[in-house]
């Protein structure tokens, strides 16, 4: 550093411009001062540019630190504060602007593969936007959170998309995204309509081609189970594919359980355990060669 008349405990260094700076008087002790950091070759100018774009983008162009020497002078330290307090708040800002750019690309990989409808979709970026902003984000899977917008938007509008869907294209826990979902309708105060197993039972129904009869049947059994509360806490739609799987064995009308289990966007295994939930329950007994 040259020779200055200025006291060392009066000069910052700016990081930016790569110059020391002495408080007191204004003078510029060293400038172009050499960047201790890691050399770029010459040959990849298009990736020193790519880089530097990148980090500008993300922060505003604020990504060093603010770095001080020793001030005495009040009103330096002062202007260095709200300097850093600004940096911190474009940080912030960043990152959650990183992390709405990757829930809403995860949104629209998830929506293709569910084939949700373009309203639904928007529905859940609006729900999740709002996580962020209520900061229901802060401390949970970015993943999970998503997962439980989209199952909120699907209820909302009464899209018949099932949790089990929803998790197993999802990165996320179906353990967690159910306590999500529930954390997003409490905190954001949120109301979806009743999921009806009745109007799901019908929809299947009619995908499949099945009988009135059996439709009707379909539909008493679920009357039935919500009788003896078997269908509380759990799917509509699983609750619906079990009553049809029943009905349809009663009535000797054969669909198999990958059938109705796929028309119904539930599991195999799901609609196995509430077809045995339904006929425990109910006491139902069918022949052998109908359950095979």
């Amino acid at each position: 550093m040259e020779s200055s008349t200025c006291e060392p405990d009066k000069i910052i260094f700016d990081q930016e411009r790569g110059e020391y700076i002495c408080t007191e008087t204004g003078e510029v002790i060293e400038d172009r001062v050499v960047d201790g950091g890691a050399e770029w070759r010459a040959f990849e100018p298009e990736r020193v540019r790519a880089e530097k774009m990148t980090e500008f983008l993300h922060d505003k162009g604020i990504s060093t630190t603010i770095g001080v020497m020793k001030i005495d002078n009040t009103e330096e330290r002062m202007k260095i504060a709200r300097l850093r307090v600004l940096q911190e708040k474009a940080r912030v800002k960043s990152s959650a602007d990183r992390n709405l750019s990757k829930a809403l690309k995860e949104l629209e990989r998830i929506g293709s593969l569910l084939n949700l409808p373009k309203a639904v979709k928007e529905e859940a970026a609006v729900i999740y936007r709002e996580a962020v902003k209520k900061k229901i984000v802060m401390g949970r899977s970015i993943d999970s959170v998503l997962a439980a917008s989209i199952y909120v938007a699907c209820r909302k509008m009464k899209v018949a998309v099932s949790l089990d869907d929803i998790a197993k294209y999802s990165k996320a826990d179906k353990k967690e995204v159910a306590r999500h979902y529930r954390t997003l309708m409490i905190r954001l105060k949120i109301k979806v309509p009743v999921n009806d197993a009745k109007e799901h039972a019908i929809k299947i129904a009619e995908l499949l081609g099945v009988s009135g009869k059996t439709t009707v049947k379909a539909i008493e059994i679920i009357e039935k189970v919500r009788e003896k509360g078997i269908s509380s806490g759990k799917e509509p739609a699983s609750i619906a594919a079990a009553s049809l799987y029943i009905a349809c064995l009663l009535n000797d009308e054969r669909r198999t359980q990958k059938e109705i289990s796929m028309t119904a966007g539930i599991t195999e295994t799901t609609l196995r355990m509430r077809y045995k939930e339904i006929m425990k329950a109910l006491k139902i007994t069918l022949q052998t060669k109908q359950q095979e």
